[in-house]
Protein backbone atom coordinates (compact mmCIF):
# COMPACT_ATOMS: atom_id res chain seq x y z
CA UNK A 1 0.00 0.00 0.00
CA UNK A 2 1.43 3.25 -1.12
CA UNK A 3 1.02 6.50 1.84
CA UNK A 4 1.93 9.29 1.16
CA UNK A 5 2.68 12.63 3.76
CA UNK A 6 -0.64 14.28 4.26
CA UNK A 7 -3.17 11.93 2.85
CA UNK A 8 -6.35 11.22 4.86
CA UNK A 9 -6.85 7.57 6.11
CA UNK A 10 -9.77 6.13 8.24
CA UNK A 11 -7.36 4.48 10.22
CA UNK A 12 -8.75 1.51 13.21
CA UNK A 13 -6.82 3.32 16.43
CA UNK A 14 -8.20 0.34 18.47
CA UNK A 15 -7.56 -0.79 21.29
CA UNK A 16 -6.43 2.62 23.09
CA UNK A 17 -5.38 2.83 26.42
CA UNK A 18 -5.73 6.04 28.57
CA UNK A 19 -7.19 9.23 26.95
CA UNK A 20 -5.88 8.81 23.37
CA UNK A 21 -8.34 9.16 20.84
CA UNK A 22 -10.36 5.65 20.59
CA UNK A 23 -12.06 4.11 17.20
CA UNK A 24 -12.00 4.12 13.39
CA UNK A 25 -11.42 7.69 12.58
CA UNK A 26 -10.18 10.10 9.83
CA UNK A 27 -6.07 10.44 10.46
CA UNK A 28 -3.46 12.51 8.78
CA UNK A 29 -0.19 11.14 7.05
CA UNK A 30 2.54 12.88 9.17
CA UNK A 31 5.45 11.07 8.45
CA UNK A 32 8.16 11.63 5.52
CA UNK A 33 6.93 10.00 2.03
CA UNK A 34 10.91 8.12 2.90
CA UNK A 35 9.45 6.45 5.92
CA UNK A 36 6.34 5.62 4.50
CA UNK A 37 8.14 4.32 1.47
CA UNK A 38 10.18 1.54 3.77
CA UNK A 39 8.47 1.22 6.92
CA UNK A 40 5.84 -1.32 7.61
CA UNK A 41 4.47 1.80 9.71
CA UNK A 42 3.39 5.64 9.77
CA UNK A 43 2.44 8.04 12.05
CA UNK A 44 -0.48 9.99 11.84
CA UNK A 45 -2.56 12.44 13.69
CA UNK A 46 -6.29 12.32 14.12
CA UNK A 47 -8.84 14.48 13.01
CA UNK A 48 -11.57 15.70 15.25
CA UNK A 49 -14.52 18.26 15.31
CA UNK A 50 -14.66 18.13 19.12
CA UNK A 51 -12.38 19.43 21.47
CA UNK A 52 -10.81 22.53 22.41
CA UNK A 53 -8.43 24.53 20.34
CA UNK A 54 -5.02 24.34 21.46
CA UNK A 55 -1.47 25.57 20.05
CA UNK A 56 -0.87 22.07 19.04
CA UNK A 57 -3.76 21.75 17.46
CA UNK A 58 -4.26 22.72 13.81
CA UNK A 59 -7.98 24.35 12.16
CA UNK A 60 -8.97 21.97 9.15
CA UNK A 61 -11.41 21.75 6.93
CA UNK A 62 -12.04 18.63 5.40
CA UNK A 63 -14.78 16.91 3.48
CA UNK A 64 -16.55 19.84 4.09
CA UNK A 65 -16.87 19.52 7.97
CA UNK A 66 -14.55 22.12 10.09
CA UNK A 67 -12.39 20.26 12.61
CA UNK A 68 -8.97 20.19 14.06
CA UNK A 69 -5.73 17.97 13.31
CA UNK A 70 -4.45 16.85 16.55
CA UNK A 71 -0.90 16.68 16.66
CA UNK A 72 -0.69 16.56 20.29
CA UNK A 73 -1.94 12.70 20.04
CA UNK A 74 0.32 11.79 17.28
CA UNK A 75 0.61 7.76 16.95
CA UNK A 76 2.63 5.03 15.31
CA UNK A 77 0.60 2.70 13.81
CA UNK A 78 1.44 -0.33 11.71
CA UNK A 79 -0.33 0.26 8.05
CA UNK A 80 -2.27 -2.51 7.99
CA UNK A 81 -4.33 -0.42 10.63
CA UNK A 82 -5.17 2.19 7.45
CA UNK A 83 -8.69 1.02 6.56
CA UNK A 84 -9.37 4.02 3.54
CA UNK A 85 -7.92 6.55 2.01
CA UNK A 86 -10.35 9.25 2.67
CA UNK A 87 -8.10 12.20 0.74
CA UNK A 88 -5.61 14.72 0.85
CA UNK A 89 -5.22 17.66 2.58
CA UNK A 90 -5.16 21.29 1.26
CA UNK A 91 -1.80 22.87 0.75
CA UNK A 92 -2.37 25.49 3.41
CA UNK A 93 -3.57 23.00 6.39
CA UNK A 94 -0.58 20.73 5.25
CA UNK A 95 1.53 23.97 5.73
CA UNK A 96 -0.06 24.47 8.77
CA UNK A 97 0.48 20.95 10.37
CA UNK A 98 4.21 21.46 9.25
CA UNK A 99 5.08 24.53 11.13
CA UNK A 100 3.47 23.44 14.48
CA UNK A 101 4.83 20.49 14.48
CA UNK A 102 7.87 21.99 14.23
CA UNK A 103 7.20 23.99 16.77
CA UNK A 104 6.11 21.44 19.06
CA UNK A 105 9.40 19.81 18.64
CA UNK A 106 12.04 22.66 18.51
CA UNK A 107 14.51 23.09 21.41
Amino acid sequence: MGVTRFEVWLVNLDPTVGSGIRKARPCVVVSPDEVNRHLRTAIVAPLTTAGKPYPSRVASGFQGRDGMVVLDQLRTVDQARLVRLMGTLDRETADAVLGTLQELFAF
